[in-house]
């Protein structure tokens, strides 16, 4: 029998999440996706280490602010993985602007340009927004403009719905992240069938698939391998290397869970408006606490990184 991770290739398409060129050359995903957490990673690699004092240097030399220059380093990481992989990479705009429509738009278009500056197209990149109002916002504007996003930092329906109603290319919803917190809160473990990551992605896209939504449903955010498994089926799922190998030497059946053909049609929703959505969010403990959480993690890790160009430019 083949592996777990090429049966799982079979019914869904398997992204990387990892700004390892080894182990994305190895593994063979389809597309990648990174964070600020991934970029702060990634520059300190050896892999990255010829392009950070590159650009650290062409930076100081053109006079560039450290922003200008971790910019130009998430750009070439990004660059990097496009190379690697056939299909698309996920490139976050600051968590900082995570509240801010207008400057996410402006970040989204910047980040764009340098792609393309470096001839990497449009349709090879996605720009990851946080879920919020704002963010939501703000992809809706690009997609027009025909920059596609991704709307990570997502754990609830009501963050989906919202997206559905931008017209947003792809959203990802955090499995690992949201199984923590009521593992937490209850004080115990949860099998892959009561998981409450697992039931909130085929809630997800069981309510996508019967409302006729294109956008594309991206399970993210894995603790473990049983997460992915009950997951089989979903759009695409974003797995950390160290799971893609768990999976790669797994020779258990891995069988479709979720299957688009099998939702039974139901009728399109309204609008939903700002009021009912920040109502909703708020009356989620879970979702309004870990959407937070994950702000300010990633606007740490992009501070890390502020602080080793700084530092750099200042020796």
């Amino acid at each position: 029998m083949s592996s777990a991770l090429e049966q799982l290739r079979n019914v869904t398409t398997v992204v990387a999440d990892t700004g390892d060129v080894d182990a994305v050359k190895a593994l063979r995903p389809v597309d990648c996706t990174t964070n600020p957490s991934i970029i702060l990673k990634a520059i300190q690699s050896p892999a990255f280490a010829d392009m950070f004092a590159d650009e650290v240097g062409k930076g100081k030399a053109a006079g560039k602010t450290a922003l200008q220059i971790a910019d130009a380093l998430t750009v070439g990481v990004g660059a990097a993985l496009a190379g690697l992989v056939p299909g698309r990479v996920s490139t976050e705009v600051d968590a900082n602007l995570s509240f801010d429509t207008q400057a996410s738009i402006a970040k989204g278009r910047a980040l764009i340009a340098v792609y393309e500056a470096r001839g990497i197209g449009r349709d090879r990149i996605l720009i990851k927004l946080a879920s919020t109002w704002e963010g939501i916002r703000a992809a809706e504007v690009l997609e027009a403009e025909g920059i596609n996003c991704n709307l990570t930092l997502l754990f609830a329906q009501v963050q989906a719905q919202a997206c559905a109603d931008a017209g947003v290319y792809l959203i990802s919803p955090f499995v690992g992240r949201i199984t923590d917190w009521y593992g937490k809160a209850q004080g115990r473990t949860f099998t892959a069938e009561e998981d409450p990551g697992v039931l909130s992605v085929r809630s997800i896209f069981a309510d996508y698939k019967a409302r006729g939504v294109k956008t594309v449903v991206m399970g993210a955010s894995f603790r473990n391998t049983g997460q992915i498994k009950a997951l089989a089926g979903c759009d695409r799922l974003t797995i950390a290397p160290n799971l893609l190998e768990e999976l790669a030497a797994d020779q258990g059946a891995v069988p479709a869970v979720l299957d688009a053909a099998k939702v039974a049609p139901a009728a399109p929703r309204a609008r939903i408006t700002e009021a009912e959505f920040r109502w909703q969010l708020n009356a989620d403990a879970m979702a309004t606490e870990k959407l937070a959480e994950g702000i300010r993690n990633f606007d740490a890790d992009h501070r890390k990184l502020l602080t080793l160009i700084s530092e750099r430019l200042g020796a």
